[in-house]
């Protein structure tokens, strides 16, 4: 199927207004009369507050109010931004207040000052004097299920979730394995690292509802949770998202609103302002769940995997959030990549003394696929075989519907990406040079590595899911269409793609079609934001029922205005009403729109408003390839090459679609390589939670990134796309842990695989 505007390279809708400086982000609205806020954070990691002392606080001059526990609501709330779950057992767990004097991390919010300028807030902020109870404090899942733990919620046993899953006779497949494979891994906690820090402004406007503009994936989540936290109709606050400077999902969460909110009904509706600091991100918002693993995979003399046992390990830090939802995540992708009958999964979520884990890109997977990957890389070392080729016999194919999920796999292409990538990085030749060079070379030597992983199209994956997305089209007078669309852009591009479908349908130029800058809740339709690679896919199908909606009422309003050519079949085309059998343009829409709003009897605006529920997932399927080069003397690793094979379906537009894969690329390798937050194990508190102390790669520390695309049209999507943003994240850290592993002949089981790590693996040897 051909398309005009769809798999085109448009420019973003949005390129010029952040090339220049004129995008509006949530600290750049002006706003008259606004105060700040500013928090108090616990300096322990874990007991209560026993006093507070705000003598000399309130002495500080412009300091307006201070809050503490005692002057809040006492709701209980989530700040999971899940999509709403309508049975209460699976709802998630409301265990955050807006302020608390029970610390669990250190970091914990337990006052907050609101004054007439920043300054003011900061410095009354410190000069709060509090007592504090200290109580043991642990920093690990180990210990703090050891026996005799103290809980950091009482009647949880520090557990946020501990099941176990089996199918098929998992016991015999490892009994009668020709070869069984066993080892340990351990993934770290890392932060996301976007660029613009959670920002919030909340006042109360006219009529007494309360308004949030707020940097947030989930606008229309944040409003349903405020309405759950302060006990009132949802109805009573508002949301604005203007544009976003990232999110890597710490933004689906609800951290700072309903505090920014209460600092503004406590100066009875003034504006007031919270913007978090790089270290409060780096400490107080949400992080990566560090997980270990113990895999073992079992192999038939045919050398297929006939069974998968994982047991894992979850950091989830002081709160829920989005919990233990991670670490099943991560056993389903185990199940997607390899279609095993035999699959049995322990998992357990821990609470600690970090701070709290909750949506990080590709959710749950990075950790996963690096255990699987790295073990599968390790037994075809022991079988003597191309890692490739042991892929290639083990993968989903297209057709096959999986033994865990029941899904069927309707376009799945791993072995089209394999077959790519190899040839294109030019694997075979790569590892002659790199025998080659390792003859000769003493202190450095070369390794070529790869991996796969499976990602949903969607929250749900099986089963039918509560997963909604609207749309709303408005033709202007002149022809142009105007959308509003409640998922959020959040810096991804998703408003530019989506733009491109509605032109597609509705046979106009893409730059015909003007979004809307904001997501505001009072007229964006209903969409839970942006997540779960799922907008070209959910809310891409709400834009193609518009765009048909819309479509079908033009094409009926042109056949009421001219009477000559009521009976023919009409299309519309490049901006034009044409017989469909001729191709004869018969109207220009322009002309059409006027008519439509200004004709004296038949006038009429034209519209289409759809809400769509997607109970459907597809799966995609990405393949990364790496070659290295270690310094054995230094531990240092080096990238000679990294390229991703991704299968998304369609692509929408190939521009912004190599930018997203290069985007996670690059969290990948960083994730594998350099990146992760540390804590003191005698106080607690974050030891790197700044961008200096914490080494997240710069554009001197990431290699040239290669990109290449299978497009199969998937059954599903609406224009046969599926999921692109995460997945690419997921799979060059166990490539890179492969590579090392090739070159050196020691795996590294252990990420970040930094110097010192390589260093003492080489030690071992």
């Amino acid at each position: 199927m051909g398309f005009n505007v769809v798999g085109t390279s448009q420019v973003r809708w949005d390129a010029e207004a952040k090339a220049t400086g004129q995008a509006e982000y949530t600290r750049d609205i002006p706003m008259h009369n606004l105060l700040y806020g500013k928090l108090l954070r616990a300096r322990i990691p874990h007991g209560r507050v026993l006093s507070y002392d705000l003598e000399d606080a309130f002495k500080v001059p412009g300091v307006v109010k201070i809050l503490t526990p005692d002057d809040l609501p006492e709701h209980p709330f989530s700040t999971a931004g899940h999509p709403h779950k309508l049975n209460p057992k699976v709802q998630d767990k409301k265990d955050t207040h807006i302020l608390t004097r029970r610390v669990r991390y250190y970091g914990d919010e337990i006052a907050a000052v609101i004054a007439e300028s920043e300054l003011a807030a900061e410095e009354a902020v410190r000069k709060i004097k509090v007592e504090y109870e200290e109580w043991p404090f642990y920093l690990t899942p180990e210990e703090a299920l050891a026996p005799d733990a103290r809980e950091i919620h009482d009647g949880t046993g520090n557990l946020v979730g501990d099941t176990r899953n089996e199918i098929g006779d998992v016991d015999k497949a490892f009994r009668d394995a020709a070869y069984v494979f066993e080892d340990e891994y351990h993934t770290q906690i890392v932060q996301h690292c976007h660029m613009e820090n959670q920002t919030a402004i909340a006042y109360q406007e006219e009529g007494g509802r309360y308004v949030c503009i707020s940097s947030t994936q989930i606008p229309h989540i944040v409003r349903h949770i405020l309405g759950d936290v302060f006990n009132m109709p949802i109805g009573r606050f508002r949301v604005i998202k203007p544009f976003i400077g990232g999110g890597f999902g710490n933004k689906q969460d609800v951290i700072i609103e309903p505090v920014t909110v209460a600092m503004s009904m406590a100066v009875k509706g003034r504006p007031v302002l919270l913007e978090l600091t790089r270290e409060e991100v780096f400490s107080t918002t949400r992080v990566r769940h560090a997980i270990d693993y113990k895999m073992r995979i079992a192999i038939s003399p045919e050398k297929e995997i006939t069974a998968i046992d994982m047991e894992a390990i979850s950091n989830n830090g002081a709160y829920t959030s989005h919990g233990h939802a991670i670490a099943l995540v991560g056993e389903e992708s185990a199940q997607l990549l390899f279609n095993v009958p035999n699959f049995r999964a322990h998992s357990r979520t821990v609470y600690t003394n970090t701070a709290t884990a909750g949506a990080m890109r590709a959710y749950g997977t990075p950790q996963a696929n690096f255990a699987l990957n790295a073990l599968v890389a390790k037994a075809a070392k022991a079988l003597d075989m191309d890692p490739v080729d042991l892929l290639y016999q083990n993968v989903v194919r297209k057709g096959e519907v999986s033994f865990g999920t029941k899904v069927k796999h309707y376009s799945m292409e791993f072995t089209g990406c394999l077959d790519k990538g190899r040839e294109a990085f030019l694997w075979d030749a790569r590892k002659e040079e790199a025998e080659a060079f390792n003859r000769t070379s003493k202190d450095r030597k070369r390794g070529l590595g790869v991996a796969a992983m499976a990602y949903a199209s969607n929250t749900k994956p099986h089963a039918p899911a509560i997963e909604n997305a609207g749309c709303r089209l408005i033709l202007n007078q002149d022809g142009t269409v105007r959308m509003m669309i409640g998922a959020t852009e959040i810096g991804q591009g998703s408003d530019t793609v989506l733009a491109q479908m509605a032109a597609e349908v509705l046979g106009l130029d893409y730059q015909d079609i003007y979004v809307d800058k904001l997501t505001d809740t009072d007229v964006a339709p209903f969409d839970p934001g942006s997540f779960a690679s799922r907008q070209t896919y959910v809310s891409g199908m709400a834009v193609k029922a518009a765009a048909e909606k819309l479509k079908e009422k033009i094409l009926s309003a042109h056949k009421l205005f001219d009477s000559e050519h009521r009976l023919t079949e009409t299309d519309l085309i490049a901006g034009h009403i044409v017989s469909a059998l001729t191709g004869e343009r018969l109207e220009a829409l322009s002309d059409l729109a006027l008519k439509t709003y200004y004709d004296m009897n038949k006038g009429e605006a034209l519209t289409a408003d759809v809400s769509i529920s997607c109970k459907t997932t597809s799966y995609s399927g990405t393949v990364t390839f790496a070659y290295v080069e270690v310094d054995t003397g230094t531990g240092k690793t080096e990238i000679l090459d990294i390229m991703n094979v991704h299968d998304s379906g369609t692509i929408i537009n190939p521009i912004l679609a190599a930018g997203q894969a290069e985007g996670g690329m690059a969290m990948g390798i960083a994730y594998g390589l350099g990146e992760e937050l540390l804590y003191d194990g005698k106080t607690g508190k974050p030891l790197n939670n700044n961008l200096l102390d914490y080494k997240m790669p710069t554009f001197l520390d990431v290699p040239d990134l290669r990109v290449a695309f299978v497009e199969p049209m998937d059954a599903l999507g609406p224009f046969g796309n599926k999921s692109l943003g995460e997945p690419p994240l997921a799979t060059p850290a166990p490539a890179i842990h492969n590579a090392i592993a090739d070159a050196t002949g020691v795996a590294v089981r252990s990420i970040p695989m930094n110097p010192q790590k390589v260093l003492e693996a080489l030690s071992r040897k």
